[in-house]
């Protein structure tokens, strides 16, 4: 099992004392069951897929994968140990069966093709744009020829006030690393890495901004 550095990672919800709090501020402030639920839906995951959830944090979603889909072979990968833990509870608790691996998301410990959906949620927002490039490269390395990626994350304001509200996540979370998925490239970053048929789905208002969810396809 591959281990972070310890210097330049960043914790959920920035600090580590805050990371027991990570599901309460989450789920009252970005409603979660409903986007991570049409994420879900969206990847129209099918009996004995492999499925990868990308920085899977305390295993949410995860965990609702599982429930939905427990024929499915289901890894979470996090470069947190904290959360980690808290995910591994988590699952045991709700008696889905999920492999919890610690590493970062652009040097995953996988072999090429191995997944054959990937899913990840409020994650990409956070690296720098160099960061995201590698990750969406190793996105692709991963997974299958003919693969889905499916990711939620804040996107284009979907009218001035949710543009606003944005302005409190990229005052905590930094607004060099934020404007790219304000300003929409996450598009362009997961064409660049070798996707086929990248869009944007669905959207939602929340409290802090606008939650997009976006598809793209590995070419077979």
């Amino acid at each position: 099992m591959k281990q972070p550095p310890t210097t330049d990672y960043v914790p959920a919800l920035g600090y580590h004392w805050l990371t027991p709090f990570y599901d309460v501020v989450i789920g009252a402030t970005t409603r979660e069951r409903t986007f991570k639920q049409a994420l879900i839906h969206q990847a129209d995951i099918r009996p004995n897929h492999r499925v990868l959830d990308l920085a899977c944090g305390t295993g949410t979603l995860a965990m609702w994968i599982g429930r939905r889909h427990p024929e499915a072979d289901i890894t979470g990968v996090d470069g947190d140990p904290a959360v980690l833990a808290l995910a591994a509870r988590k699952a045991r608790r709700a008696g889905v069966t999920a492999q919890f691996d610690q590493a970062l998301s652009f040097d995953l410990p996988y072999p090429d093709g191995l997944f054959d959906r990937a899913v990840s949620s409020l994650f990409f927002h956070h690296l720098s744009w160099e960061d995201k490039q590698r990750t969406a490269r190793e996105l692709f390395r991963v997974l299958s020829p003919g693969a889905e990626l499916h990711v939620a994350d804040w996107g284009p304001a979907g009218s001035l006030l949710m543009r606003g509200l944005f302005l409190s996540i990229q005052m905590l979370d930094g607004f060099r690393n934020t404007r790219d998925n304000v300003t929409g490239r996450l598009i362009p970053l997961f064409q660049q890495a070798g996707f086929d048929q990248v869009q944007q789905r669905q959207s939602f208002s929340t409290m802090f901004g606008t939650m997009v969810l976006y598809s793209a396809v590995r070419p077979g």
